[in-house]
């Protein structure tokens, strides 16, 4: 066998044990929430060994991270939908859409949602994975904003950045309401109300 296959099994191995711990702490964070699951837990749960676990990960934030990135990621793709509208109606649609897929995604996701919620609230290594996340969608909407005011959609009196962040903080208010269950009308209803307001305060 070749240095080049011995170097690729290797590599497969390591990538089956990283996946392995990665479930194997999904599983611990969601029966035991984020501040009582252990990372000795997780290795026990994967079956593999601490000298082993130690290689891909610090530590049970280190984990919480990549569990995290993967299932914002997947609220990133929302956010990423092609936007061009051509008329302030069609740029309506397509923001309800984006609105209501991002708050019925929090739905899904609502049990590990609820694992990131507490860890930001008692870890500053998540609080600021959480910042960064959030400034990443900022941006996109930001860039959205602009594209909208260069094509005399959008009001170009307001400036993109504050108006994405207020865009953005009100989806992530009632995401987080939906994720603690304490929302009291459809994600639909919710959808179309904040839509209404924001486009109207924007669009011309």
């Amino acid at each position: 066998m070749n240095q080049s296959n011995i170097e690729d099994k290797r590599h497969l191995r390591s990538m089956m044990t990283r996946q392995k711990l990665l479930e194997a702490a999904r599983e611990v964070f969601l029966e035991e929430g984020f501040q009582k699951a252990t990372i000795s837990q997780m290795i026990k749960k994967a079956n593999i060994g601490y000298g082993t676990a130690y290689v891909h990960f610090e530590g049970k934030e280190d984990l919480l991270i990549v569990l995290m990135e993967d299932v914002m990621e997947r609220f990133y793709d929302i956010a990423e939908i092609s936007f061009l509208p051509k008329s302030k109606q069609e740029a309506e649609d397509i923001i309800y859409n984006q609105a209501k897929a991002f708050l019925l995604m929090a739905e899904r996701e609502r049990d590990l949602m609820q694992v990131f919620e507490q860890a930001i609230g008692v870890s500053s290594l998540i609080s600021d994975k959480w910042k960064v996340i959030r400034e990443k969608f900022i941006q996109r909407i930001s860039k959205d904003v602009s594209y909208a005011q260069q094509n005399g959609l959008a009001r170009t009196d307001l400036d993109h950045e504050i108006v994405a962040r207020g865009w953005f903080f009100t989806n992530e208010m009632y995401l987080w309401e939906i994720v603690r269950n304490e929302h009291h009308r459809s994600v639909e209803e919710v959808a179309k109300t904040i839509t209404s307001i924001y486009t109207r305060g924007l669009y011309i």
